[in-house]
């Protein structure tokens, strides 16, 4: 437990430590940080924890004696190890980077060898689960109370679930630093389903662009059948936060090395070296993801289509070699290679070379020295998650502004793009005319783009990533705590009535589908909403009850809620209050004007199709919104099938389209963006103050239905800390025009004290409602309750024996 004073602790947990190890006796180690790692930018804000770092070493060790000297060493880094060994190969060779890494740079799932029985994905897949087991084990050991734990990539996407099995109320953040595929290419992954569930345990998942987070709250909705919201994955009532946070660098520290006298005396060696060229950079891992065969079938493009630049520029290639034992690894090796001496020999002579290729990497000084010299830097990634080095290009061309040229499909050209001239690089002649566009550039141009770029650079750092996803991370956790914490009471029966009694104006607020409909079970034959007959006479006495207000807010359309309370003097909301009806049975609408409904047709073609094929499942068209049920199939067939139509959709009518898709638990929901039960709940109460002469405020609100988590905003619509910001604003711009005043109510349209509102969910075992009820029987119970409550104001519209007898009769109570 943190005292008052100390740092928070944080645990950053990722597959390799950010420090290098040598052996320099039996039982001795020399550490430094690894050069460019890029957890090593986060410096400024680890300052501000007591930061630990989890992770694999880099190397095997089965000496229990040289394993407590290395941890010893590491430890004065704030260095914990975690010791694979055995396991590692499979784990980060096999599952890692052989499997998972492949999907989520869209390169497919690759074929699995039968050729070795002792690795298969199965013995891949257990092995990457035994070594999120043994980070955890590590984590475990060293975690206390109040700790932040920070998983880093997809190395340890089982590490979230993990942990919170251990204990629920550990703070977890996950990143992924790759790019997320879109669902097509991720569900052919064997493991999909547990992945994913596993890192929603955590409380916040980080990316590093919006297409990388959509795909996952796409794939998510897809094959969980969980439903995706703006904030991100709601889960049986649970919200895992998902944000977007392009990660940056140390720019200052690439400023700075810039300016040292040995940088400079490198710089000027270069501009020696390549005295009358232009030069054309790049550095990448060899890697087949980085595009450096693309990259120099590109340049000798350019080369080809313009003979006056043949002597008058160069391309560096540093390509740093990694996996030489992967034979994938080998062939793209042995490609650039071909490529490098086929271009020079076409174009090159003994004392000129137009490539520079370099298998290596090379010294941080040095790199600094190359980006500062080069004219272009060229990026041709064919996927790449952010790609860090166009940053520190920026970073150091503050004297040259030299000209970047970054593929789309690399996340940097969401940040950097308004500045870079992007280029497709599997387009060939596109990559040469971008080339030919960066060495001709205007000078004006160029210091635009690179000021644009530098501003970037410098404002979203490493630190400032680091910051804004802690930050993020405290608040996700707060609110998850939250909503523990304010997991819903038992209901007080007795209190709730008798207040109800002793109010002034009653409103009473419920749901319709699932709390008021008829019980109905897979045998029916109609799947026709109706009221639940045991209310019809509780529903007309509360209706009549000249203090009390009801109003049922449903998804549904007006038809059905015409047919179900015509004869009811009820405020209706159809369509999630997109429409509404006063007690007159007089119809509004709120639609806004010039609403794009193109997509219904398409919606309704696809709800069409799963019902046909779907038995027992049906679909509501409405004027705003379509909803497909399928609480009555085959419980299994009807999951997968509404897994399948959530493809359909994404995939062609709503695919641009201005909606929200709501996944309940037995329903798809296709309705006009941003309506929700709570949104719709104001509207109501300004169309009620129109209508109606309201000489006295609300005093007393009841709210109770079975609602998707999307809509329980309504709940805390009428919270007591809330209402009064929200309504009395909403009242008085609208009370000179609306002459208002003149009718004499009130401004104050509510009035409500906190011990007066009662929200009550049903069956939900997590609410932003008060209070929990067990069925929508329950509601009826309740509702013949406060019916029967007041019997003085009763009296008015039906006798009291005759109430008594009616209720009694209808609902057996």
């Amino acid at each position: 437990m943190m005292s008052y004073g100390e740092r928070p602790r944080l645990l950053v947990v990722a597959n390799r430590l950010p420090v290098s190890s040598k052996k320099t006796g039996e039982n001795s180690w020399s550490m430094e940080m690894s050069p460019g790692g890029k957890f090593n930018l986060l410096g400024g804000v680890t300052d501000q924890y007591d930061t630990k770092w989890v992770g694999w070493p880099g190397f095997d060790v089965y000496n229990e004696v040289e394993k407590t000297a290395l941890s010893k060493s590491l430890a004065q880094m704030n260095c914990i190890p975690v010791f694979l060994n055995e396991v590692f190969d499979q784990y980060y060779n096999g599952y890692s980077n052989g499997i998972i890494w492949p999907i989520l740079h869209h390169m497919g799932l690759p074929i699995e060898c039968h050729h070795d029985a002792n690795k298969t994905f199965q013995t891949q897949y257990d092995a990457y689960k035994k070594a999120n087991r043994m980070f955890l084990d590590v984590v475990i050991e060293n975690y206390e109370e109040g700790d932040t734990i920070w998983c880093q990539d997809y190395h340890l996407m089982f590490l979230p679930q993990y942990l919170k099995e251990y204990n629920n109320k550990i703070k977890v953040g996950w990143f992924l630093h790759s790019p997320f595929p879109s669902s097509e290419v991720y569900k052919t992954l064997p493991s999909r389903s547990e992945l994913l569930r596993s890192v929603l345990r955590a409380d916040l998942l980080g990316f590093h662009t919006y297409d990388f987070a959509r795909h996952f709250v796409s794939t998510c909705t897809q094959i969980l059948g969980v439903e995706g919201t703006d904030e991100g994955v709601v889960d049986q009532g649970r919200l895992t936060r998902v944000v977007v946070l392009p990660m940056g660098i140390d720019p200052d520290r690439f400023i700075s090395t810039s300016k040292l006298p040995e940088v400079i005396q490198q710089m000027n060696e270069l501009k020696e070296k390549f005295f009358g060229k232009k030069v054309i950079l790049g550095v990448d891992r060899l890697d087949m993801i980085k595009g450096i065969p693309q990259k120099y079938l590109g340049f000798e493009k350019f080369l080809e289509e313009n003979p006056d630049w043949r002597n008058k520029v160069v391309l560096v290639q540093i390509a740093v070699p990694t996996r030489d034992a992967v034979p994938e690894y080998q062939k793209v090796r042995d490609q650039v290679h071909g490529l490098v001496g086929r271009i020079n020999g076409r174009f090159g002579s003994i004392s000129s070379l137009p490539v520079h290729h370099m298998d290596c990497s090379v010294p941080s000084n040095y790199l600094c020295a190359l980006y500062a010299t080069a004219d272009v830097l060229l990026v041709t990634s064919l996927r790449d998650g952010l790609n860090l080095v166009s940053h520190e290009f920026v970073a150091c061309q503050e004297s040259k502004k030299g000209v970047l040229i970054l593929s789309e499909f690399a996340g940097a050209g969401q940040s950097l793009g308004a500045g870079a001239l992007l280029v497709n690089p599997w387009n060939v002649t596109e990559v040469s005319s971008a080339i030919k566009e960066a060495l001709t550039m205007p000078a004006e141009e160029r210091d635009e783009r690179h000021r644009v770029n530098f501003q970037y650079v410098i404002t979203n750092s490493a630190e400032k990533w680091g910051g804004d996803f802690l930050s993020e991370l405290n608040d996700a956790f707060a609110e998850s705590e939250m909503k523990i914490r304010s997991i819903p009471h038992e209901l007080p029966q007795r209190d709730m009535i008798q207040r109800y009694s002793q109010s002034n104006h009653r409103l009473i607020v419920l749901g319709f589908c699932g709390t008021l409909t008829e019980p109905m079970n897979s045998q029916n034959e109609e799947l026709d909403l109706k009221l639940n007959p045991k209310l019809k006479g509780t529903l007309k006495a509360l209706c009549n009850d000249p203090k009390t207000t009801v109003v049922v807010l449903s998804r549904s359309g007006r038809n059905i809620l015409d047919k179900v309370f015509g004869e009811y003097k009820i405020w209706l909301a159809a369509e999630n209050g997109m429409l509404l009806r006063d007690p007159t049975g007089e119809w509004v609408t709120n639609m806004p004007e010039n609403m794009n409904l193109d997509w219904v047709n398409g919606v309704k073609n696809v709800f069409k199709y799963f019902t046909d094929r779907t038995p027992r499942s049906f679909f509501e068209a409405n004027e705003t919104s379509l909803v497909w049920n399928h609480e009555y199939a085959d419980v299994k067939f009807g999951k997968t099938q509404a897994r399948d139509m959530l493809q359909h959709l994404w995939a062609g009518p709503i695919s641009k389209a201005s909606v929200d898709v709501v996944r309940g638990n037995h329903s798809v929901e296709v309705h006009a963006m941003s309506e929700t039960k709570g949104a719709a709940i104001g509207r109501i109460l300004e169309e009620m103050m129109h209508k109606i002469s309201m000489t006295t405020p609300i005093d007393y609100v009841f709210c109770s239905g079975y609602l998707l988590e999307k809509d329980e905003d309504i709940y805390t619509f009428f919270e007591s800390e809330i209402v009064p910001s929200k309504l009395s604003h909403e009242t008085r711009s609208k009370s000179s025009s609306s002459n208002i005043m003149k009718n004499q109510i009130s401004p104050n349209v509510l009035d409500l004290k906190k011990e007066n509102y009662f929200s009550v969910a049903i069956g939900q075992t997590r609410s932003k409602a008060r209070y929990v009820i067990d069925s929508s029987q329950d509601v009826v119970d309740l509702l013949h309750k406060l019916a029967i409550a007041d019997t003085t104001t009763m009296a008015n519209t039906v006798s009291d024996s005759e109430l008594h007898q009616r209720l009694a009769m209808e609902t057996r109570i």
